[in-house]
């Protein structure tokens, strides 16, 4: 066989290769387009029941709203556990000067 042809045939063989390698890329990429759309579809829907959710429990869905409501709530839940901390410490102080009483008696 000549050297062209067989430079030749060499050159077909790298070509044929290369176009092989870039169907199987293809055929990946094209798997992982139809799963990022897949994934896509599914997170919309979740969104969407949360956000419907939200609204439900909440009243709206908007995120800053829905901050502004969890601030309040975190403040309101400072303030109760600081209320609830002072009767319990009524509470103990009471029952410390019963006993006390009941000591001394």
């Amino acid at each position: 066989m000549p050297v062209n042809n067989r430079a030749a045939n060499d050159a077909d063989a790298r070509l044929e290769r290369e176009l092989a390698g870039l169907k199987a890329q293809y055929e990946r990429l094209r798997d992982d387009k139809v799963r990022a759309e897949q994934d896509l579809t599914h997170l919309q829907g979740q969104l969407a029941e949360l956000e419907a959710r939200a609204k439900a429990e909440y009243g709206t869905s908007e995120p800053a709203e829905l901050e502004a409501l969890l601030a309040r709530k975190r403040e309101e839940n400072g303030k109760l556990v600081a209320a609830y901390r002072e009767h319990i410490a009524t509470v103990r102080r009471d029952l410390e000067a019963v006993e006390n009483a009941f000591d001394g008696a």
